[in-house]
C-alpha cells in the first residue's frame, strides 16, 4: 500500500514550488487530496500541455481526485483573447483535444472531472462573492497578481484586473485542497492565499510546474509559432520545426527539447527510458534510464543536437498520431474551423466582426534589403533610401529618421516595410514604401524592426493567425485601415511585435526589436 509519503513524492516530482507542502502531507495522512488544474480556452493548444497532463497523470497515481477546468469565462476577461461568440466552440475544442491527449497518455478518464468555469461562475452566489471581493482588494494588488498570465497592455480593460479574484474563487467553489499550474500562475496563487481568508474562506496549497522553453529558447506560447508544436501539426510539420529547433551543441539552458524528454516523455515512459537511435559508426544506438545521464551526454557533446531531435520526433509523432486520428473526423474538422475561423475565407454566410474590417492580412508587409541611404535634399528631417524587395522590385522610401537613426546602421541592412499605401510626395521626392519602427517619444528613440536570421529580400510578413487572404493592392486613406490596425501594433516586454498580442514572423521566426520595449510599432 502507498504511504503519504511516497504519494507526496509522486505528487512533488518535476514540480518547482509548492507552497503549503507541510499541509499537502497532513491531508494526504487522513484522505486523498482533492486539487484542479484550469486552462482558459483561448488559443489552440500544443505540445507544451502535454506537461500538465505527465502531472496529472501523476496526481491520478498519488489517488488525488482531480477536476479540470475549462476556465471559458477566463478566456475572454483576459483582453478578449477568446470571443464571447466563440467561448462555446472553443470550450468543446479545448474539451475534445484535452481529453484526446490525455487518452493517448493512457489516463483513465472516468478518474477525472470536467467543470466548464461558466456553469457555476455566473450563478448568484459567485456574483456576490466577486462584489465582496472587490470591495477588499485594490486596484494595485489585482494588477500585480495577473502581470504574468494577463496579457498586459498601455490601458487595461476592468476584466483583466477581475482575472484573478476569479481563479482564486475557484479553488474555493470547485471545492478543492490544492490549484495546480505553471509557476507563471505564483502571483495569483499567493493573491489567492491573501484574499480568500478575506471573505472567510480557507486558503488552499499550490503546486507549480516549472515553464517549458519553447522551440526558439523562451516560453512555448500558442501566439508565437515558431515557439510550439501544435497538437494537431503533421509529422512533416513537426519535423520542419524541430528542424529549426534552437539545440547548441552542449547548451542545456533553455534548450526545450531536453526540458520537453525531462516534463514529459521520461515520466510517461512506462520503461523509463529514453532511446536515441543511431547508425553504428555514429556510436550506435543509446539507451538514457535518467534524464540527468541525458542531460550529462548533451552538456558533454557525446550526443548530437541532430540525434536528440530525431529521438524526440519520434517519441513525440507516437504521442499525436492519436491525437491527430480522432480530429480526422468532419465533425471534428467542422469544430476546428467555427472555432477558429480562418479571416478573410468567410462570405456572407456569417456576421462580419470588427476584427474582418481590420484584418491585418489586407496590408502588404515585406522584408526589404536598403541598398542605399542619403539626406532629403530639401529636408533635414528626412532620409532618403533606396529598398530592394527582390524580383528586380526597387523602391525609394522616405524616413524621418535623420539624426535619430545613423545613416550607417541603416545601409545595407534588413528592415521591415508596408508595401501598400498609397505613394506620397514628400518635399518633392514620392515614397512608395514605409519602413517599420519601434518608436518612443520620452526620452525620443527609434529602432527599425528587425526580421527574424535567414529572412529573404521580399519576405512576406505575417500576423500570426492572420496569415489566409490577399492584401489589398493599395490601402484606401479615406478607410484608415492601417491607422486602425496601428493603434494596437506594439513590441512586448520580451522585444518582440505583436498586434493584438499575435506575433509578428516571417517563416524564419517572430520579428523583434533590439531594445525598446513596451513601445508602439510606426
Amino acid at each position: 500500500m502507498t504511504t503519504p509519503e511516497e504519494k507526496l513524492s509522486l505528487m512533488k516530482r518535476n514540480l518547482q514550488e509548492i507552497i503549503g507542502e507541510d499541509r499537502l502531507l497532513t491531508i494526504l495522512k487522513e484522505r486523498d487530496v482533492k486539487i484542479y488544474w484550469g486552462t482558459a480556452t483561448t488559443g489552440k493548444p500544443h505540445v507544451a500541455y502535454f506537461v500538465p497532463m505527465s502531472k496529472i497523470a501523476d496526481f491520478l497515481k498519488a489517488g488525488c481526485e482531480v477536476t479540470i477546468l475549462f476556465a471559458d469565462l477566463h478566456a475572454f476577461l483576459d483582453n478578449m483573447k477568446a470571443p464571447w461568440e466563440l467561448l462555446a466552440l472553443r470550450t468543446e475544442y479545448y474539451a475534445n483535444v484535452i481529453k484526446a491527449m490525455l487518452r493517448s497518455i493512457g489516463v483513465p478518464l472516468e478518474k477525472l472531472k470536467f467543470v466548464k468555469g461558466t456553469d457555476y461562475q455566473l450563478s448568484r452566489e459567485y456574483t456576490l462573492d466577486v462584489y465582496r471581493l472587490s470591495s477588499v482588494v485594490t486596484e494595485h494588488d489585482a494588477h500585480k497578481a495577473g502581470a504574468e498570465v494577463v496579457k498586459q497592455v498601455d490601458h487595461p480593460l476592468l476584466a483583466g484586473l477581475l482575472y484573478p479574484g476569479l481563479q482564486a474563487l475557484d479553488e474555493e467553489y470547485l471545492k478543492v485542497d490544492a490549484q495546480f499550474g505553471g509557476v507563471d500562475q505564483r502571483k495569483i496563487f499567493t493573491f489567492a492565499e491573501k484574499c480568500l481568508p478575506s471573505l472567510g474562506y480557507q486558503k488552499r496549497i499550490h503546486l507549480m510546474n516549472p515553464m517549458v522553453p519553447g522551440l526558439t529558447g523562451g516560453k512555448m506560447s500558442s501566439s508565437e509559432e515558431a515557439s510550439k508544436i501544435d497538437l494537431l501539426d503533421s509529422a512533416a510539420q513537426v519535423k520542419k520545426k524541430l528542424k529549426l529547433a534552437f539545440c547548441e551543441p552542449g547548451n542545456v539552458k533553455d534548450n526545450g527539447l531536453l526540458s520537453f524528454v525531462k516534463h514529459v516523455l521520461f515520466p510517461l515512459n512506462i520503461q523509463h527510458e529514453f532511446v536515441v537511435e543511431r547508425k553504428e559508426e555514429n556510436g550506435g544506438t543509446l539507451v538514457f534510464k535518467n534524464y540527468e545521464d541525458l542531460e550529462s551526454s548533451f552538456a558533454e557533446e557525446k550526443l548530437h543536437p541532430g540525434d536528440l531531435k530525431s529521438a524526440v520526433e519520434k517519441s513525440l509523432n507516437a504521442l499525436l498520431d492519436p491525437i491527430r486520428k480522432e480530429f480526422e473526423t468532419p465533425e471534428m474538422k467542422l469544430l476546428i474551423s467555427k472555432a477558429y475561423p480562418t479571416i478573410g475565407k468567410q462570405k456572407s454566410a456569417r456576421v462580419v466582426s470588427a476584427a474582418d474590417v481590420i484584418s491585418p492580412s489586407k496590408l502588404d508587409i515585406r522584408v526589404g534589403r536598403i541598398e542605399s541611404v542619403k539626406k532629403h535634399p530639401d529636408a533635414e528631417s528626412l532620409l532618403v533610401e533606396s529598398v530592394d524587395f527582390g524580383n528586380g522590385d526597387v523602391r525609394t522610401v522616405v524616413s524621418g529618421l535623420a539624426g535619430i537613426v545613423p545613416e550607417d546602421e541603416l545601409q545595407g541592412r534588413l528592415g521591415v516595410f508596408l508595401c501598400n499605401l498609397k505613394p506620397a510626395k514628400m518635399r518633392g521626392i514620392e515614397s512608395n514604401a514605409m519602413l517599420l519602427c519601434a518608436s518612443r517619444d520620452e526620452p525620443r528613440a527609434v529602432e527599425p524592426l528587425d526580421p527574424p536570421e535567414g529572412s529573404e529580400v521580399g519576405e512576406k510578413v505575417f500576423v500570426h493567425g492572420f496569415d489566409e487572404g490577399d492584401p489589398e493592392p493599395q490601402l484606401n486613406p479615406k478607410k484608415k485601415l492601417w491607422e486602425k490596425i496601428q493603434e494596437d501594433l506594439r513590441i512586448s516586454d520580451q522585444l518582440e511585435a505583436e498586434w493584438q498580442g499575435n506575433s509578428l514572423m516571417t517563416t524564419k521566426g517572430v520579428l523583434k526589436c533590439r531594445s525598446l520595449n513596451g513601445v508602439p510599432i510606426k
